[in-house]
């Protein structure tokens, strides 16, 4: 049976897509970490399959977890897509754990990885916003910055090419009138 962590572990706090769960001592790979609870709805009851909200947990095709309740703790764990604990979902006893996948250090976020249907319903409209696909995002923006830098250069030395080229034909000028670049006698 894997380890429990206790419940000072964890603590609610501000992150970078509103409040989430941070560790406040270290938590080993394997360990339990906090149980996601709240009522249990069934879907055959049309009255509950109506609810909609973002703090559903589908347990099976039946059985859905409505963790909006306030002492839920573990609805402020937010998603990555590299993340480093994991949904233990238990149907038949109705339960869902949040296990550790790697050693979490204090003061790290608490995140798993909410799923397609979650992610494609909720965070690809706004873009995900966990801290892999941030740096994704900041990495493909420093390159975009980059190339436009080398078009915007090139473009400059272009542009200094033709007017060195201009300032020639300029200087070709003889009394006010263009110089062909003949030289010889006029022929009268």
């Amino acid at each position: 049976m894997p380890a429990i962590a206790s419940s000072k572990s964890y603590r609610v706090g501000r992150s970078k897509t509103g409040l989430g769960l941070f560790a406040t001592m270290p938590i080993k790979k394997g360990t339990r970490i906090i149980r996601y609870f709240g009522p249990i709805l069934d879907s055959k009851i049309p009255a509950h399959d109506e609810i909609e909200n973002k703090y559903l947990f589908e347990l099976n095709n039946r059985w859905t977890i409505d963790g909006s309740v306030r002492k839920n703790l573990a609805r402020y764990i937010n998603h990555s897509c590299r993340p480093n604990a994991e949904s233990d979902v238990r149907p038949r006893e109705r339960k869902v754990f949040i296990r550790a996948i790697r050693n979490i250090e204090p003061g790290d976020e608490i995140n798993y990885d909410y799923g397609t249907d979650y992610f494609k319903a909720y965070l690809k409209p706004i873009g995900c916003k966990c801290e892999s696909c941030e740096k994704k995002r900041k990495k493909l923006r420093a390159e975009a910055r980059a190339e436009r830098a080398k078009v915007k250069a090139r473009a400059e030395r272009k542009a200094l090419k033709a007017g060195a080229k201009g300032a020639l034909a300029k200087k070709k000028k003889l009394n006010g009138k263009r110089f062909g670049g003949k030289v010889g006698r006029a022929k009268a």
